[in-house]
């Protein structure tokens, strides 16, 4: 290790490297105090990330890749012997291309800082969630981030033109592509996209923008029956011509600790089964406007709607969204399992009745619940409490989520990842033959098993 320090000091300004307790002490995110490591390495451009990852491949040491450390399932969590890789310190956005519609960033980019740069060139950058304040590309990249824009403009790889990326031994893959259309041969960044840091470090991105739609709607409406959940989507794809930009749907159970929020009012009652976010963006204000409310009309006339708050300005906008944006109000329910999956819509409350159910059973006196989700793309948040923070629980609890979930063909992961905390329960999600080539894929971009060791597949595979 000492040796291994020596280079490092060597290649790194005195801001580059930080060691002992002080690496520590630095807040690891949702990590919740699990990263061990005392060595954290700061570079500032690519080509120190080579020659770190060079000098680390050569002395077999492991390395774990870190962002803004926002992800939900341990995924950048640092063992004792493992060498951190901060990537805070290459942040620069590089380059704005309006009229190709681009945005050259390096990895260590804020997803809020592009989105507002975006926003002053006219244009937007569509993947949006409520870590955006901490979140960056990187790990957005690394992981694949979903968020509240997918149901129209899809999830991070549907973003992402060209990457920068650095393999295991240091060797810099360079497939900075701007275009749209480059169908030559394999689409190598696609290997990277959603591999959370264990086949190369992403450190730079081309990113695709969308042009910045000048009109907005939004409302946040009271529903009484999942069923009428699914119309009211069903609905708002047909009717509103493709303006439809977000459907989220938050349980009573969700609804009522998240909309609690000091000096704001809540927009609706307490005490409906269901909320509905919806969201729609166009270019004719008026037009887009009287649409959307002529949606909202016909569906209270329907009875699909109970009850409705249509946003009458960008701050009311803001106040609705923030509701759902709320996750930190379920620290209520603490000790608790967060989880995020996919499945059918026409498959959900039966899921859902299912599980309750069966932790009714097991912890009668416990177990708590909150459910919300981005229901337009399929994706469920489950907030599970049985009161207890035992490691050996908290595995029968994600059991009961994950073997109940594969029984109906649905995705243990629908955009969080896999990090540790998912791993051993991959095969729920994943067969034989796609877990093998999964390996193999491992084995030929790092044969030393150096990059981010453990996560998605275990270290032993």
């Amino acid at each position: 290790m000492t040796a291994l320090l020596d280079e490092l000091r060597k290649l790194l300004d005195s801001g580059g490297l930080i060691t002992g307790e002080e690496a520590r002490e630095r807040e690891d995110g949702w990590s919740m105090g699990l990263s061990q490591s005392r060595i954290i390495v700061r570079p500032k451009t690519t080509e120190q990330v080579s020659q770190i990852l060079r000098i680390c491949y050569e002395k077999n040491q492991p390395v774990v890749t870190q962002g803004g450390k926002t992800g939900m399932v341990q995924g950048c969590v640092a063992g004792p012997n493992d060498l951190v890789l901060s990537l805070e310190r290459m942040s620069a956005i590089e380059e704005v291309d309006k009229v190709g519609r681009t945005m050259t960033v390096q990895a260590g980019a804020n997803m809020q800082v592009v989105q507002e740069r975006a926003l002053e060139q006219g244009l937007m950058y569509p993947v949006d969630l409520g870590a955006r304040g901490s979140a960056t590309i990187g790990g957005n990249v690394a992981t694949n981030a979903g968020g509240n824009g997918v149901i129209r403009y899809g999830m991070t790889r549907e973003q992402i033109l060209g990457l920068e990326v650095v393999m295991a031994d240091g060797r810099i893959i360079s497939s900075m592509n701007s275009m749209m259309k480059n169908n030559t041969g394999y689409d190598l960044k696609q290997l990277f996209i959603g591999s959370e840091g264990t086949l190369g470090i992403v450190t730079r991105a081309v990113l695709r923008l969308r042009t910045r739609l000048s009109s907005e709607s939004c409302a946040l409406v009271a529903v009484d029956d999942f069923e009428n959940l699914a119309v009211l989507l069903s609905l708002a794809e047909g009717e509103l011509g493709g303006r439809l930009s977000a459907f989220e749907v938050m349980w009573n159970s969700y609804y009522e600790k998240a909309s609690q929020r000091e000096s704001h009012q809540v927009p609706l009652p307490v005490g409906y089964p269901f909320y509905a976010l919806i969201e729609t963006a166009g270019s004719e204000q008026q037009q887009d406007s009287e649409a959307f409310q002529c949606y909202l009309e016909r569906c209270l006339e329907k009875g699909l709607i109970v009850d409705a708050v249509l946003a009458q300005s960008g701050a009311e906008r803001d106040n609705l969204w923030a509701i759902r944006d709320n996750v930190e109000s379920m620290f209520a329910l603490w000790p608790l399992s967060i989880f995020d999956i996919s499945l059918g819509i026409e498959q959900m409350q039966d899921y859902l009745d299912d599980i309750a159910a069966q932790f009714s059973l097991q912890w009668p006196d416990s177990f708590q619940q909150a459910i919300f989700g981005h229901l337009g793309d399929g994706n469920l948040h489950l907030v599970i409490s049985v009161g207890s923070e035992d490691p050996a629980v908290r595995h029968q609890v994600e059991d009961i989520v994950y073997s109940t979930l594969h029984s109906r063909g649905g995705s243990i992961s629908a955009e969080h990842g896999i990090g540790l905390e998912k791993r051993d329960f991959l095969h729920y999600s994943r067969n034989d033959e796609e877990l093998a080539l999964m390996r193999l894929l491992k084995q030929s971009l790092d044969p030393k098993g150096v990059l981010n060791p453990g996560k998605l597949l275990s270290a032993a595979e």
